[in-house]
C-alpha cells in the first residue's frame, strides 16, 4: 500500500541530500514503522512487542488528533527516520516541568540503514527537522524528553545545541484509546534561533 500524503516540508541539505517530511499514512506506513520500531536498537521507543496492527491503530490515534502529528522523513526519496511533534501543553509532558509558550516537543527514531554508519548523517537530518519545527513562528522552543538511559540520543542532543534540564518521571497514561507506561527521561532544551539584525 503506498499513501498519497505529500511532504508538508523539503530541505535541500548541502553535501547531504534532499530532505522531505511527510505526515504518517497509519495504513500504508504501519509496516514501515513496524520494522523500525520492533529492533533492539529501538528499544527505548517503547513499541519492541508491538504487532504491525497495533503500531497502525497508535497512529491512527496520532492521526486524530490536533497536538500530536506524526512524519515520515525521506532523504532524496528513501524512508529513514519517524519524526514526532507536539504540543507539550497538552502532552504528559506537562505535568514535568512548567510548560512556556512556545515549546513544541519532539520524538525522532533514525531508521537503522543499509552498511555502515555515514559520518554526519544524523546532523543531517537534524538541520532539517529544526528548520521544520522553527518554520512554525508559534514555535520559540523545541523540548526533547529522551529515556533517561539512552545515552546515545542525550549526546546527539547535546552535540546539536540542546541543553539539559532535570531527570524526570513521565507519567502512565493508561486510557481506552492509549497506554503508556511511566518513563524516566531527560528534559532537553532548544531555544529559536535570534534572527540577525536586518542591515540598515
Amino acid at each position: 500500500m503506498s499513501s498519497t500524503r505529500q511532504p508538508v516540508h523539503t530541505h535541500l541539505v548541502e553535501g547531504f541530500g534532499t530532505v522531505t517530511i511527510t505526515p504518517v499514512d497509519p495504513a500504508a506506513d504501519s509496516a514501515l514503522i513496524h520494522g523500525w520500531v520492533t529492533q533492539e536498537r529501538a528499544r527505548f521507543w517503547g513499541m519492541g512487542e508491538a504487532s504491525r496492527e497495533l503500531v497502525q491503530e497508535i497512529y491512527e490515534d496520532v492521526d486524530r488528533r490536533t497536538t500530536h502529528h506524526a512524519f515520515i522523513v525521506a532523504r532524496d526519496g528513501v524512508p529513514v527516520a519517524l519524526f514526532q511533534t507536539y504540543d507539550c501543553a497538552e502532552d504528559r509532558v506537562s505535568e514535568c516541568y512548567e510548560v512556556q509558550p512556545g515549546d513544541t516537543g519532539v520524538h525522532l527514531l533514525i531508521s537503522p540503514g543499509d552498511g555502515a554508519p555515514e559520518r554526519g548523517f544524523s546532523a543531517g537530518l537534524m538541520t532539517a527537522f529544526f528548520a521544520f519545527v522553527f518554520s512554525d513562528p508559534a514555535t520559540r522552543r523545541v523540548v526533547a524528553e529522551p529515556d533517561a538511559r539512552n545515552d546515545k540520543a542525550i549526546a546527539r542532543l547535546e552535540r546539536t545545541g540542546f541543553v539539559l534540564g532535570p531527570a524526570i518521571e513521565l507519567p502512565e497514561i493508561d486510557l481506552p484509546e492509549v497506554y503508556l507506561p511511566a518513563k524516566q527521561a531527560r528534559l532537553c532544551f532548544l531555544s529559536a534561533p535570534v534572527p540577525l539584525p536586518e542591515n540598515r
